[in-house]
């Protein structure tokens, strides 16, 4: 699939000597998989060419995937290759020294919101920009080197992008991709150690959430996870916008969603939104954000758009349940 515009992205990582390697804003374990395991897979191939990934956005939960590299002067940049991974816009781009480099080319699984960069290869049907990395590997790995550390890097993203294969979206290409990395070598009981246990506390946290969550007249559950709740229970934003996977097994529910309240000047609330059956896409991009069909973000400036925004989902998910019967 694709292959010319991946033959490409080879043969323009050849020609570069220094190469940057950038992901998007409040970054998760897909983007900081498909980053890390792409900038390993071109240190192991390519090991005369400086690879840097500098991105000062990092999140708690994943810090046992290691540290980003140093920053470096901006000199560095102009003359390098840039390669942008899972991310839809250049306004969520968080290093922003890639408009520095020399060629840009993006590589997205995204529903493709604008166009940038010299190369484009974009794919939302895949369930993971690390899919597409492996793919990527894959297609010319007479060339192309990996380890168990570049694996597990992907590996990490792959399941984590895709709810540990349940989304809509994996494919056969997925679970094979999958099975690519599981035979280089990857500690699936580690890794899932790291990612899944959750302190005493925040368990606590999702009893709360029971409690408190709330169901719209058609079907949308939510939370308002506000700042004297994310008090209450010591949360720092990630683990508030992670509860949303909470919510996602009420019978009757084909949409679900969480508000966390931003605590800062402009009194933004961020909006993590999913679903299955209906496309809920078009709800995010109304209100400032986007993603795939099934599981996006948005943001909102005021409770009374918090409001609007559940009214417009409330809508949605009552138009699908008049016209379809395939929902549980």
């Amino acid at each position: 699939m694709n292959f010319e515009v991946k033959k490409q992205i080879l043969e323009k990582i050849k020609e570069y000597d220094r190469i940057m390697i950038f992901r998007h804003i409040r970054n998760d374990g897909d983007c900081v998989g498909a980053t890390k395991g792409l900038k390993r897979i071109l240190q192991l191939s390519f090991p005369e060419k400086e690879i840097y990934l500098i991105d000062k956005d990092t999140a708690q939960y994943l810090e046992f995937m290691g540290p980003e590299d140093p920053e470096v002067p901006e000199e560095l940049y102009k003359d390098a290759l840039g390669i942008v991974v899972d991310t839809a816009s250049e306004a969520r781009i968080s290093n922003k020294n890639y408009k520095l480099c020399k060629e840009l080319i993006k590589i997205d699984h995204h529903i493709p919101l604008e166009t940038y960069g010299d190369l484009q290869w974009v794919e939302e049907d895949r369930a993971a920009a690390c899919e597409m990395i492996v793919d990527f590997y894959n297609t010319f790995k007479g060339e192309l080197k990996i380890d168990s550390e570049a694996a597990t890097h992907l590996y990490t993203g792959l399941v984590t992008d895709s709810g540990r294969f349940k989304y809509d979206g994996v494919s056969g290409d997925t679970l094979r991709n999958a099975a690519i990395l599981l035979d280089v070598g990857v500690d699936t009981e580690l890794l899932f150690a790291r990612l899944y246990l959750e302190a005493f506390e925040y368990l606590k946290f999702k009893a709360y959430i029971y409690e408190k969550m709330q169901v719209t007249e058609n079907g949308v559950a939510y939370i308002y996870v506000d700042k004297e709740m994310q008090e209450k229970f010591n949360l720092t934003l990630e683990q508030a916008s992670a509860c949303v996977g909470t919510l996602d097994s009420i019978r009757g529910c084909i949409c679900w969603m969480v508000f966390i309240d931003n605590n800062d000047a402009e009194g933004t609330i961020r909006v993590r939104l999913r679903s299955r059956f209906v496309h809920i896409n078009p709800i995010a991009e109304k209100y400032h954000g986007g993603g795939h069909a099934c599981a996006c973000g948005a943001t909102v400036y005021s409770e009374e758009e918090m409001r609007s925004l559940l009214r417009d989902a409330d809508a949605l998910v009552k138009e699908y349940k008049d016209t379809h019967e395939d929902w549980l």
